[in-house]
Order: C-alpha cells, then sequence, then structure tokens
C-alpha cells in the first residue's frame, strides 16, 4: 500500500507527516474526555507543558496577544517537535512510510509559509485593514524596496533553518550509524533529541516575533 502511494507521488514524511496529525489529534480527543478536576498522571504532565510553554511565549508576546494567537504557536511547536522526533525513530528514511517530514523542504516551506500569511492576516485584522501595511514605509518612503525583501526573505529564511539543521542531523547521525554503530551513535541521538528541541522552540519563537511585530504597540502589553 505504501509503495502504491509512493507511486503517486506521496513521499515517506508525507506518509510520517499523516500520522503524526491523526495521532496528536486522537491524543487530544481522548484527553479531552478523561479530564480531571484536580490532575494527575498523564493529564498533569499536559498540562504542566502547555502551562510552561504559554508562560514561555507570554514573555515574549505579551499577555493579550499570547492569550489570542498561542494556539497557532503551540501547535508549530509540538508538529515541529514530533516531526523532528521522528526522525529518530529506528529505521527512519528507510522504511517505507517512516522518515522525518521536516527532513522535506517542501514540509518546512509549507509550515514557513502558512506563519507567512498567517502574519499578514493578524497584521491586517489588528490594524483594521491595509494601513498595516504602512509601516514598510516607516522610518523613510524610499526604504519600501528593503521593506518588501525583508518580508519575503521572513520565510525562505525559516524554510532553511529548519531543513537545513534537521537534514543536516539525520544526515550525519545516519553516516555514524554506518561507520560506528555502537557506542557514537547513542551520543548523537542524544544530541538529536536536543536538536529536535531547540529547533522547534527557535520556528515557533520566530513565528512568535513576526506576530508580535504585525501588532498595534499598545498590543505589545
Amino acid at each position: 500500500m505504501i509503495e502504491s502511494l509512493n507511486a503517486m507521488g506521496i513521499s515517506n514524511g508525507m506518509i510520517t507527516s499523516a500520522v503524526i496529525t491523526v495521532l496528536v489529534c486522537g491524543f487530544s480527543i481522548y484527553m479531552s474526555k478523561r479530564l480531571q478536576t484536580v490532575p494527575s498522571g498523564v493529564q498533569n504532565f499536559v498540562e504542566w507543558s502547555i502551562e510552561s510553554l504559554h508562560n514561555f511565549f507570554k514573555g515574549i508576546m505579551g499577555e493579550k496577544a499570547c492569550r489570542q494567537y498561542f494556539p497557532l504557536i503551540a501547535t508549530l511547536f509540538i508538529y515541529i517537535l514530533l516531526c523532528n522526533y521522528s526522525g529518530l525513530l529506528p529505521g527512519s528514511g528507510h522504511i517505507n512510510g517512516l522518515d522525518a517530514p521536516t527532513g522535506s523542504i517542501n514540509c518546512t516551506a509549507a509550515m514557513a509559509i502558512i506563519v507567512f500569511f498567517a502574519t499578514q492576516g493578524i497584521g491586517i485584522k489588528e490594524h483594521h485593514g491595509l494601513r498595516y501595511f504602512k509601516h514598510l514605509t516607516q522610518p523613510f518612503v524610499f526604504l519600501l524596496p528593503l521593506m518588501i525583501i525583508e518580508e519575503i526573505v521572513r520565510p525562505v529564511s525559516l524554510t532553511l533553518r529548519l531543513y537545513g539543521n534537521i537534514f543536516g542531523e539525520h544526515t550525519v547521525t545516519a553516516s555514524f550509524f554506518d561507520l560506528i554503530p555502537v557506542g557514537l551513535p547513542v551520543i548523537m541521538q542524544a544530541l538529536g533529541v536536543l536538536m529536535g528541541l531547540v529547533q522547534a522552540l527557535v520556528f515557533s519563537l520566530l513565528a512568535a516575533i513576526y506576530i508580535k511585530e504585525a501588532l498595534p504597540e499598545e498590543e505589545h502589553l
């Protein structure tokens, strides 16, 4: 079946991405039906994780903006983290249907484009119209071409940063497994866990900063 999907142009990374999406949605539905007034076990850990993440981004975006746009930022973080870690599973990249989605530039570009259009949409909404684009002429009108280039470079930077780091890390780890199958690859796997977390945090952090910059000055508090 997977071979048939591959023949249709559906890559292993896309299959892994779909599986991750289904698992996250299923886990969320399952947990929502078992919520406890006094959390314990898995619920306690999940609530602690989300609260810690929320407090982190609240310090960057401000309380009001974080309350509004935290779901988007948190979704990006969780999705990217799981995609990164899928590349650390045994057989990833060698088993049909299993490959890190973030190791493909198509996946990282898609998320960067989502962030770009979300930022523009939020800016237009919060500024009540196209007056949002007035910031492209600040502080001087003749800087307009440079400001436009800066806006375009942002999604390109997000794309290449995440793709390059994840693809490079997984390639190096796989090479070490081929050369030295015992000992050293375990250390590389441990570093891969840290790298996956850092890259997910960096991507979502930059997305949060871009959204904050799109808000009116009074919303930064």
